[in-house]
């Protein structure tokens, strides 16, 4: 039988190890609830999966502890900070706060962060602003890390640059979060060590050949992700790849025109208040009979019903929450050493 746990006492257990590697008490329980609420939404690759190396890096000094990040510039809807290689998830956070903050203020709000480290699941952040009554898009680069080619291409130029909306409505938000690439580094770097192959043919080799088999990327020559819509409509996700970096590494200033900096990510956030625009009220209005419509939607014969982006995330939480996390296998032994490193007991399953 699979071993479950208690949320709580997940989040409370990374929180205490990330207090024991030299975060401050804010950083640290920001970080630990964030990393489990990716696996209560079903993202197992960016969650606790992620606290090991996020600890190693703290450990051998390219993730940093202390302080906030430098303020590039700020012109109160439009704010640039240099993220001084500190948590991402930290820092894109309080991005995500301070957005929220300034669409108040002036309807809309962007921010851009520059040498962020790693920033795990856009998913998590979204509701963040939702929750405001605010729509928030999050776009995340690495410009030391290439994975993906540009479409016709066979070399690594792009990392998968996801992409994530956050839709408030009547109920419950839509929460979009995909990328520029048919999958990720996370799914890919997973089933390579488990000598999985992929559903479908989502990467190429360094030929350019498509391919189901994930260890072409780990080849002398290494192979490349394939953007969305891959070898016949790769033009589609090739553009959203180009936004996406011109986003979080042309406003933030700092991109693969820079010397690689190891594992970080470029970071864009923009945040609307509906107020601001038609009024929250013809927002919800709009919103909520497109949702109507999607959800009643005739499905393909045989299939299940039509249903919203985040749908099956929420469905997973609630589930969790009520009888229990289940692990991805690994983690909880990734983390094993790190507890007795630093002397904390790990969460016993429920």
């Amino acid at each position: 039988m699979e071993e479950r746990y208690d949320a709580k006492a997940l989040a409370d257990f990374a929180t205490g190890l990330f207090e024991a590697a030299g975060l401050d008490a804010d950083k640290a329980g920001t970080i630990g609830p964030l990393l489990v609420e990716a696996d209560l939404m079903g993202h197992t690759t960016h969650g606790l999966q992620l606290c090991a190396p996020y600890l190693k890096a703290l450990e051998d000094g390219t993730m940093e502890k202390r302080g906030g990040p430098e303020v590039l510039s700020d012109r109160g809807a439009a704010v640039t900070w240099d993220g001084r290689r500190l948590p991402g998830v930290w820092l894109t956070a309080r991005a995500v706060d301070l957005g929220v903050e300034r669409a108040k203020l002036y309807g809309t709000a962007s921010i851009a962060i520059r040498r962020s480290h790693h920033i795990a699941c856009l998913a998590v952040f979204l509701e963040r602003a939702t929750r405001h009554g605010c729509m928030v898009q999050i776009t995340s680069s690495d410009p030391a890390v290439a994975s993906v080619a540009p479409y016709g291409g066979t070399e690594p130029l792009f990392t998968p640059d996801p992409i994530a909306v956050g839709i408030p409505t009547g109920g419950d938000p839509i929460l979009v979060d995909t990328s520029a690439s048919i999958t990720t580094n996370g799914l890919t770097g997973r089933l390579h060590g488990e000598g999985k192959k992929l559903p479908g043919k989502w990467v190429q080799d360094a030929q350019g050949t498509a391919s189901d088999d994930p260890a072409v990327l780990f080849t002398d020559t290494p192979g490349t992700i394939l953007p969305i819509g891959g070898k016949e409509y790769g033009h589609k996700g090739y553009g959203l790849a180009l936004m996406i970096e011109a986003l979080t590494q042309g406003l933030a200033g700092h991109g693969r025109a820079d010397p690689a900096e190891g594992w970080g990510a470029g970071v864009h956030i923009q945040v609307s208040d509906p107020t601001a625009f038609s009024g929250s009220a013809a927002f919800t209005r709009q919103i909520d009979h497109i949702v109507e419509r999607c959800l009643a939607n005739k499905p393909v014969a045989g299939g299940p019903p039509v249903r919203l982006p985040g749908g099956s995330a929420q469905t997973k939480r609630a589930e969790a929450h009520a009888s229990g996390l289940g692990l991805y296998p690994g983690i909880m032994e990734a983390l094993t050493p790190w507890a007795d490193k630093y002397g904390l007991a790990t969460p016993n399953p429920i």
